[in-house]
């Protein structure tokens, strides 16, 4: 699992019938300090994700493993939002609380 900010969405008007009904989003991927580690990339969500919510996500074989993805043809998928993590003892981030 990874923590990625949602950026965006993604509207792909055209796709594989399998994929029928998921909603994609664009994440930025970050680092435990909470700060852009480089890349990006597009999940389908399964959890309800908004724009600018930090989320965990999986990659590889293990996006196929949510009872929305199982064999579908999925690189990426977003299963949880995150709350808050801390590193050391020291909160890095807090839903809601404002970004420094």
């Amino acid at each position: 699992m990874r923590l990625a900010k949602v950026l965006g969405t993604v509207v792909a008007s055209q796709k594989d019938p399998q994929l029928q009904g998921f909603r994609f989003l664009m994440l930025g991927v970050v680092g435990p300090d909470n700060r852009p580690s480089g890349g990006s990339v597009v999940a389908v969500d399964a959890v309800g994700a908004g724009v600018g919510e930090m989320v965990l996500f999986a990659s590889g074989s293990s996006a196929r493993q949510t009872v929305e993805t199982d064999k579908k043809p999925v690189d990426a998928v977003v299963m949880a939002i995150v709350d808050s993590w801390e590193v050391d003892g020291e909160e890095v981030y807090r839903k809601g609380a404002p970004e420094a």
